[in-house]
This record gives structure tokens, C-alpha cells and sequence, in this order.
């Protein structure tokens, strides 16, 4: 379930959109990294320099700051000949050597009230006279649907004022859910990073009698990263010696529930089976992603009269409605929990540097970019789960967010099976 795929695809169909019409020789590139954080932004743009440099080392790089917040207000640095030389350390560390933003350049009210551009500007009008002005050819934005769907935008409005750029995009996500991409970079870091976070925390199950441990994983929409999480955790949890004797037994120390925002359950009857294993076990570990019974969670506010917390992309703030500490006030109260604690492994898991895994995806998806870039094709890299899972540049606008993690794969199936639990239907979740 979490093996990239070399199955070679059938003949596929070329719909590809570019903003070139021929392979213009490519003078200067322009970097980007924007969203969110994953385990992969340092790796890429480390890989993106290196294969520049040994393609052609005359060719021009810069790194906009703080993504298209830098693009638009012109803020820019030199990939000088010391940078790529030391390229390789980059591969070395998580978080964006150029900083992150999350800006949308269609939001014309957002994009004024932070002042990044002046009333009455175009916001892509912006982005494209800085990049006319600084003579680029082709962009490498490095980020989730939202990044390169704005890049896209942002290509499409170029083309139709006359400036041909390349814009080649790489996805990254920990949340795993941009269509059609099979595995976006930084994903399985983050599962490995985020059972890293688990394997310390759940030993808090000790700290009291009758303990509830939630686990809030990241994932606005879909639960990839929370299942490829728990399944980290329990792998780690097989290589574990117990003794059971004096109290280091596997079932307090094991998951007991998995929730996810693509899968429907009656909380009562989870409950019900929840109190028995705290009844025998002492404690209770749920892992679940903080996507989940979001709906109900901003009817309540809303019910209350209460504001809800949105950013530039119209997606709602989930650190302000906290899901884990709903779910907890929720199940404390059936389970009889004589104390619940709440953990958030996001920021952790989302900062790592990228494991070795990721960083053989990233040199693959990297390469790629660059070999595009130079023949003038822009689109996403990725693996093109309509393709096969060839690696591939894929048209721009196939690419979308909110891919639904599939709960009907075996290994999320095996999951839920060895943890006792049943696997809920893909309604909405009943509370």
C-alpha cells in the first residue's frame, strides 16, 4: 500500500496544456515553494539545483521568498555558484530554504489587505510584469493543488498577454489527496515521522487510570496520512518486546481506533465498544484526522452564533476549531475518562526532513521537472494515477485537491481488522 508502482502504462492520450508553443532556450528559472510545510520543500529545491547545474550550469536560478508573497513583491535570491555547490545539504533538513506562504493571486481583497499588492491592482498582473521584469523562463512551483492550480492561473494569464513561460509544479502534500497523483512528496515521511511523534506520546496512557489519548493527525479532507500513520505505528509496535508481568503490556500501548474523514460511524456504538477496552485495558488510544466531523464541528459554532476562522483559500481554520478536543469531550464523557489528552503531530511531522523513500520519489519527480522545463512542457510532475502510475508530467488542469483516501484498500482493511475495529460505511459520520 505504500510502494511507489513501475508498472508501464498503457498508451495514454495527450491533452497537455503548455504555455509554449516550441522549446524556447531556457536562460534564467525561478523557484517557489508555498503552503503548508511537508518533508520534501528543502529536498526539491536541493534537487532542482543540482540537476540545473549539471545540465547546464549557465543557466540562471533564483529563489522568490515566502513563494508567490515574494513573486509579488519582488523579492527574490541568487542561486549562487556556493549555493549549488553545497546544493546536497539541503537534502539534509526539513522546512523551505525560501519560506512558504499561502497566497492565491485570483484573491484580489486578500492578496490587497495584506498589502502585497495596492487597491485596484491585478494580483496576477503583479506576479507576471516581476517575472517579465526579471527575465524568467520557466517557474518551478513546488507545492499541493492550491500552489500549482494558482500557478496555473498564473500561466494561463501570461500566455494570453503574450509572455510564454514554462511552468513545471511538483506535489507536495502530506495529506496525500491531489488528483490524479499517486504519491505526493513528503507523504510517507510524514506517516513515519508522525508514529515517531506516537511512539512517545501514547506513553502518557501510564500517567493516570482510565487515560484517553487522542492522536489528531493532519488531514483537512482526506485520511491517507492518518491510516499510513497508525500503520507506522503498529509496524514499530511488532519490533517491541513486552512484559506483560509487571505492566508493559501491547494492548495499552496499541491503537484502539482509527477515525478518518472519509468513513461514516455511529459514535454511540463506538463508544459502547471503546468503554469495554478501557473497562479491560485501563486506557484508550485513538488516532484521527483532524478533518474529521468537521461538518458537525462548524454547524455547532455556527449554531452558537460563533465566527468561523477561513484563510485566503476559503478553507476552514482547523487550529481554531480544534476536532481533537471535540472528539475527546465526546467520547471522555461515555467512556467514564478519568483524564484526556489531546496531541497534535502535525508541525512535528510536516517539518522533517525527507526519509529515504521520499527523497528517491522527490530525485524522480525533480529530474523530471527539469528535463520538462528544458523542452518547454509545463505541468505537474507526479505519478498519473490515470496513466497507470507513470511518472509523468500531467496537465494542469487535471490537477485538484480533495482526493478522497480509498478506505476499501487492503491495508487500511487489515488495520481496522487488527485493532477490532469495524470498518464504518463512506456515509457522514453520525454523532
Amino acid at each position: 500500500g505504500f510502494s511507489t508502482s513501475s508498472v508501464r502504462p498503457p498508451a495514454f492520450p495527450d491533452r497537455r496544456v503548455t504555455t509554449s508553443l516550441c522549446a524556447m532556450p531556457v536562460r534564467k528559472v525561478a523557484l517557489l515553494t508555498a503552503g503548508g510545510l511537508a518533508p520534501c520543500l528543502s529536498s526539491a529545491v536541493g534537487g532542482l539545483i543540482e540537476k540545473y547545474t549539471a545540465v547546464d550550469p549557465e543557466i540562471e536560478i533564483i529563489g522568490y521568498l515566502n513563494g508567490y508573497h515574494g513573486l509579488l513583491l519582488g523579492n527574490s535570491v541568487p542561486v549562487t555558484p556556493e549555493v549549488r555547490e553545497n546544493a546536497a545539504l539541503l537534502h539534509k533538513f526539513g522546512g523551505s530554504p525560501i519560506g512558504n506562504s499561502r497566497v492565491k493571486l485570483t484573491n484580489v481583497d486578500d492578496c490587497v489587505k495584506r498589502g502585497l499588492v495596492q487597491p485596484g491592482q491585478d494580483p496576477l498582473k503583479v506576479a507576471a510584469d516581476q517575472l517579465t521584469k526579471d527575465g524568467v523562463d520557466v517557474l518551478h512551483t513546488i507545492g499541493g493543488d492550491d500552489t500549482n492550480t494558482t500557478a496555473a492561473d498564473l500561466a494561463a494569464f501570461l500566455h494570453e498577454n503574450g509572455y510564454e513561460l514554462t511552468v513545471v509544479g511538483l506535489p507536495k502534500t502530506i495529506d496525500n489527496d491531489v488528483v490524479p497523483i499517486k504519491q505526493s512528496l513528503g507523504a510517507w515521511t510524514a506517516a513515519e515521522q508522525g508514529s515517531i511523534f506516537a511512539q512517545n506520546i501514547i506513553a502518557e496512557h501510564t500517567s493516570n487510570p482510565r487515560m484517553l489519548i487522542i492522536h489528531e493527525v493532519m488531514g483537512r479532507n482526506c485520511g491517507w496520512l492518518t491510516a499510513a500513520t497508525a500503520v507506522k505505528y503498529r509496524e514499530w509496535l511488532d519490533t517491541q518486546q513486552w512484559n506483560p508481568g509487571i505492566g508493559l503490556d501491547r494492548r495499552g500501548w496499541d491503537i484502539h481506533g482509527v477515525y478518518v474523514p472519509e468513513m461514516g460511524f455511529d459514535i454511540a456504538a463506538e463508544a459502547e465498544r471503546l468503554r469495554a477496552v478501557m473497562d479491560e485495558v485501563g486506557c484508550v488510544n485513538i488516532f484521527l484526522s483532524e478533518g474529521a466531523g468537521v461538518a458537525e464541528i462548524v454547524a455547532e459554532m455556527q449554531a452558537r452564533g460563533e465566527e468561523v476562522g477561513r484563510d485566503a483559500f476559503g478553507h476552514v481554520k482547523l487550529d481554531t476549531i480544534n476536532p481533537g478536543q471535540w472528539f475527546g469531550k465526546q467520547f471522555a464523557a461515555m467512556l467514564n475518562a478519568e483524564k484526556t489528552m489531546v496531541w497534535k503531530s502535525g508541525y512535528f511531522a510536516r517539518s522533517a526532513a525527507a526519509n529515504d523513500e521520499d527523497l528517491a520519489l522527490i530525485k524522480q519527480c525533480t529530474d523530471l521537472a527539469v528535463d520538462a522545463a528544458l523542452r518547454g512542457e509545463s505541468g505537474v510532475t507526479g505519478q498519473d494515477e490515470d496513466a497507470g502510475d507513470e511518472l509523468r508530467v500531467i496537465e494542469f488542469p487535471r490537477i485538484r485537491g480533495g482526493k478522497p483516501f480509498d478506505i476499501d484498500q487492503p491495508w487500511f482493511e487489515e488495520l481496522l481488522s487488527g485493532i477490532g475495529q469495524a470498518k464504518g460505511s463512506k456515509e457522514h459520520v453520525e454523532h
